[in-house]
């Protein structure tokens, strides 16, 4: 029986069969790609395959013995779906596709990806970026979020959804691109030094204050 995570598998109900989901950077695809999925998912008959709410395409109902050959097949990295890390980043179609958009979302989305997809962190971190005040990519309740506005990005924090909802704090507004992918590193690097193992960056700044944060990446 393989442990949550182990080769990108996530035990499924029974616990009899796994669930891979293929990391697909702000969940663009090709349809390239979606034959391949296709053609695998029939292959190995999964039982499955489900968009997850971080817009990755899992596989799900996979034999434990086909796993490392159905990732060989895929030829992809594996999605940050469990542990504490950065996960899959949520992005809307901004500027690139969207008459609603007022920044670039999908290309903000984009690299944040490469920069800190499946980072470890001292707890689950959840990144969104949504290209207006519409807030399709749910900004306001991941742990550090963007909301493009007229003049830039507004940048908010501490946000998570569960058991108990929490809204994310503003931190800083007005930047551009360089500014706000500044202000990500910053934050990372507070909450890497100043987070309890296991504690969300909502919980932190409940503990530690939002103006101590905030002075602190000012």
């Amino acid at each position: 029986m393989l442990k949550i995570g182990e080769k990108g598998a996530i035990p499924q109900k029974g616990k009899t069969t796994y669930a891979i989901a293929p990391h697909i950077p702000c969940g663009v695809v090709t349809p390239d790609l979606l034959r391949k999925l296709a053609d695998i998912a029939e292959k190995y008959k999964v039982q499955a395959m489900k968009i997850t709410g971080a817009t990755r395409i899992a596989l799900v109902g996979l034999k434990e013995e086909d796993i490392d050959s159905v990732w060989n097949d895929l030829g992809m990295d594996k999605g940050a779906a469990v542990g504490l890390c950065v996960r899959s980043i949520r992005a809307c179609p901004g500027t690139t596709f969207c008459t609603m958009g007022k920044q670039d979302a999908l290309g903000m989305g984009m690299k944040l990806d490469a920069l800190y997809h499946a980072t470890q962190l001292p707890g689950k971190f959840k990144m969104a970026v949504s290209g207006c005040k519409i807030n399709c990519a749910e900004s306001s309740v991941r742990d550090f979020g963007l909301i493009g506005e007229a003049d830039g990005w507004k940048v908010v924090v501490g946000g998570n959804v569960g058991v108990t909802p929490r809204i994310a704090d503003e931190v800083a507004k007005n930047l551009d691109d360089e500014q706000a992918l500044d202000y990500a590193k910053r934050l990372i690097a507070y909450y890497t030094e100043n987070a309890n193992k296991g504690e969300r960056i909502g919980k932190m700044i409940e503990r530690v204050g939002l103006d101590a944060l905030k002075s602190a990446l000012s």
